[in-house]
């Protein structure tokens, strides 16, 4: 009984990325992006008049304190394969945006390709541009504290060398989690050692809630949020022009890195919390809820300098972000913003961030800190007004407009999250998918509603012969609707296939937001030339398979039972854990699979007896359970044919499931 248990998390995108980047070029598989349209091109020229580009500010501060880039500006793991490369992005050194980009977002991405060791101030210095977030190094009276590691441990340790080159080479004696997404604790293990946290060398300090989201906020939708986080941050796409450029807060996620994570030793529970470690003095401002479910910002007195970790970045951040997540808190996030403002403003010289660079100066932090507070305010408010007025989702994100004190400033423009889909986000926070519409309570399917809207336009080539047309009127958004409904409707139409294409390739050379650029080119590759299959991956790294619980392996089971498989079925079965002293029984009734902790069923149908430990093993796949029954790894009584009736009813998730076009797998 050859039984594994593969475990879906969002940093399984970086292995994913690896195989398709051997296998996925737009160069490679026939037909490639095409040139700017004259509507687009007229849309970038106009955003040129638009904005002020004159103000060069953020290229000084950009560039400010910069002591050495990235040498080669690549990155290998210990097999030679490249993690991180920057020398793709060579083409953004021209200095005019071509026309197939948004000028505002080429500003962006030539900002953004900004990279090596920095010096904030005396004592703080910051790696940025290893990764698509930074990493902030603070010298204290004997060692170094580390604030973000970065997503893996290759870049992290790159990170370090560079620094220990300019720097003298002292220990880290404390490593500061800000919060719980993996590009900002990924890369733990190229800067601090199992051994030296265990011996009390180095202390590991996290806001309260951490471990619980960081392994736990992509396990239930993992697959689907890997699938779709391709989308925003275009990592499977080339580089270039008419390619992937940015991903907003940075350049793109680094690609099949090593990511660890060791559990925090000391966690920040209450707000406003001080602490001294290693002579340096932090006060620590909890801010859960906005960005992410655990965070905190920290003010660091004898620096002068507070760090906003990703609730403050040089454009608008995620409400909602393309990969998915809980929808998050803009109230909130205005309100964290604000309290910041207040405590720590009129102290504050220099203001560090946890993507993109930092700002300088008592009143330009102040005027970021509020204009900040205020976008996410008015993004909240003015949302929350028009829905009660009875506006639907698509129509508050037509009508939201910034006001020109906001619209105008770089650090407000949407190059991560936007306008529009925030909006939405502040909708489906407060009332749901549901825009009370009773015509959208039950529609078709696409497949279904696709061919109806394509019989009631006159057929296939009627419609191809409209869309043609608008086309060429540079009615981008309405042709890629209309071929979105004919390619669910014939999925083989290559007429159809391209036409959306092309359109979704000029919106995303018009897009200002990276995020939406990469969304766009995506889905017009995968149009053009489909989706690969990919071969099995394993994905789950061991130090994120320790910090699993036994209760959220259930959960995810209990996502995987395919529930028409099982109607009728009843199993139970007892699991012990000897190592952790844990009971469980999980039930298998009415086509759903249930768990109960610290307790035995006296009538189950199999009772498991292992140690975590081995039950770890057989998750990665280095253990099948009918090796760990050989070597007694794992002891039973009762049927094991209903542990393999148990495991048949279990799905395994495709990670890349069609987006673009009728998924072939049935439900």
């Amino acid at each position: 009984m050859n039984v594994h248990f593969p475990i879906h998390l969002l940093s399984r995108v970086v292995l994913i990325i690896c195989i398709l980047l051997g296998e996925l070029s737009s160069q490679a598989m026939g037909q490639g992006p095409k040139e700017a349209e004259p509507a687009t091109k007229a849309a970038n020229a106009a955003v040129l008049k638009a904005l002020p580009f004159i103000d060069r500010r953020d290229y000084e501060e950009a560039r400010r304190g910069f002591v050495a880039a990235l040498p080669e500006g690549i990155i290998k793991n210990t097999q030679g394969r490249v993690v991180w490369n920057l020398k793709d992005y060579e083409f953004l050194k021209q200095t005019e945006a071509p026309p197939t980009v948004n000028p505002s977002l080429w500003r962006q991405a030539q900002l953004n390709l900004n990279n090596g060791l920095f010096k904030v101030t005396e004592g703080i210095y910051q790696i940025r541009g290893f990764d698509i977030s930074n990493m902030t190094i603070i010298e204290g009276k004997t060692g170094l504290i580390i604030v973000d590691p970065l997503i893996c441990l290759e870049v992290a340790g790159a990170g370090m060398d560079l620094y220990y080159h300019h720097r003298p080479k002292r220990p880290v004696v404390a490593v500061i989690y800000t919060h719980s997404h993996v590009d900002h604790w990924g890369g733990v293990k190229g800067v601090a050692g199992d051994a030296d946290v265990r011996a009390g060398k180095i202390q590991v300090i996290a806001p309260s809630g951490f471990m619980e989201y960081a392994v736990s906020e992509n396990i239930i939708a993992g697959n689907a949020m890997t699938r779709r986080s391709l989308f925003q941050f275009g990592p499977i796409l080339t580089k270039g022009e008419k390619s992937q450029v940015d991903a907003g807060l940075g350049k793109t996620t680094s690609m099949g890195g090593t990511v660890t994570l060791i559990a925090p030793t000391d966690v920040i529970q209450k707000n406003m919390e001080k602490r001294v470690i290693d002579g340096v003095e932090i006060i620590f401002q909890l801010a859960s809820g906005a960005e992410a479910p655990a965070e905190l910002h920290m003010y660091f007195p004898q620096f002068k300098v507070l760090n906003m970790a990703d609730n403050v970045c040089q454009g608008l951040h995620n409400l909602l972000p393309f990969r998915g997540a809980e929808v998050r808190d803009a109230l909130a996030w205005s309100k964290y913003i604000s309290e910041a403002l207040e405590q720590f403003s009129d102290q504050t010289e220099i203001m560090i961030l946890q993507h993109n660079w930092p700002s300088w100066g008592r009143e330009r932090v102040q005027d970021v800190l509020k204009k900040q507070r205020d976008l996410y305010k008015y993004l909240h408010d003015q949302s929350v007004r028009l829905l009660n007025h009875g506006y639907k989702p698509t129509e508050i994100a037509e009508a939201l407009q910034l006001p020109s004190s906001l619209a105008n400033e770089w650090h407000i423009r949407g190059y991560y999250g936007t306008l529009s889909h925030n909006a939405k986000a502040v909708y489906q926070r407060y009332l749901g998918w549901y825009d009370a519409n009773p015509a959208n309570l039950n529609p078709l399917p696409p497949v279904e509603g696709g061919k109806k809207i394509v019989e009631y336009m006159g057929g296939a080539e009627a419609v191809l012969v409209r869309a043609k047309e608008d086309y060429q009127k540079g009615q981008y958004r309405w042709v890629a609707e209309v071929m979105k409904h004919l390619v669910f409707a014939e999925p083989g139409n290559k007429a159809a296939r391209e036409l959306g294409a092309d359109a979704l390739e000029q919106m995303g050379y018009q897009a200002e937001s990276a995020t939406w650029r990469n969304a766009y080119l995506l889905g017009a590759l995968e149009l053009r030339q489909g989706v690969r299959n990919l071969p099995g991956v394993v994905s789950f790294t061991r130090d994120s398979l320790q910090a699993l619980s036994t209760e959220m392996f259930f959960d995810y089971l209990g996502v995987r039972l395919n529930g028409p498989k099982a109607e009728g079925k009843k199993i139970t079965v007892n699991w012990t854990f000897t190592d952790i002293q844990k009971h469980y029984v999980l039930n298998l009734e009415n086509s759903a699979l249930t768990y109960v902790s610290d307790k035995q069923a006296k009538e189950a149908d199999l009772s498991l007896t292992m140690t975590r430990k081995t039950l770890d093993a057989i998750i990665i796949k280095q253990l099948t359970i009918s090796e760990a029954l050989q070597s007694g790894q794992i002891t039973y009584k009762g049927s094991l044919l209903k542990l393999g009736t148990l495991f048949s009813l279990m799905d395994d998730f495709q990670p890349t499931f069609e987006i673009m076009e009728p998924i072939k797998q049935k439900p």
